[in-house]
């Protein structure tokens, strides 16, 4: 089980778990590989990993399509919140970027925010961009993984 902390501020922090070594490794590898040889591998994945916050947020990401990307990103959102309570969080504090287990559940957030306002649900795209900002305040000074 990952720790919650208390900053400096008081805010309790969560870091959630590293993705599994062999795992993180595989998603690494298709991140920067072409999508031909990819979604299969993904796929495989997914049905041994279905808890799995990286594999559903790398589909989102290696998906072509719009709506297919907002499954998994919203997957991979759902996943995370259900890793972040597994992990102490009580619907408040930090989930900070400098923690690898978190990037996942960070970007698939981001993503969700973006589709969201691409697609037109400005309420969605809105409370999912507050909460991104409150789970890591200096979220718009970072350089984390985009779908483009």
């Amino acid at each position: 089980m990952s720790e919650v902390t208390l900053t400096k501020g008081g805010m309790p922090e969560t870091i959630l778990p590293d993705e599994d070594p062999l795992l993180a490794n595989g998603l690494q590898e298709i991140l920067e590989n072409d999508l031909d040889t990819s979604l299969h591998k993904l796929f495989g994945f997914a049905s041994k990993n279905p808890e799995s916050i990286g594999v559903w947020c790398t589909l989102g990401i290696k998906s072509t399509e719009l709506m297919e990307s907002y499954a998994y990103f919203r997957l991979a959102y759902h996943r995370g919140l259900d890793s972040l309570r597994k992990n102490g969080w009580k619907g408040s504090g930090f989930v900070r970027w400098q923690h690898t287990g978190n990037r996942f559940f960070l970007v698939a957030l981001n993503n969700l925010a973006n589709i969201s306002e691409e697609i037109g649900d400005h309420e969605e795209a809105t409370r999912c961009a507050l909460f991104l900002r409150q789970l890591e305040p200096q979220w718009d000074k970072l350089k984390p993984l985009e779908t483009d």
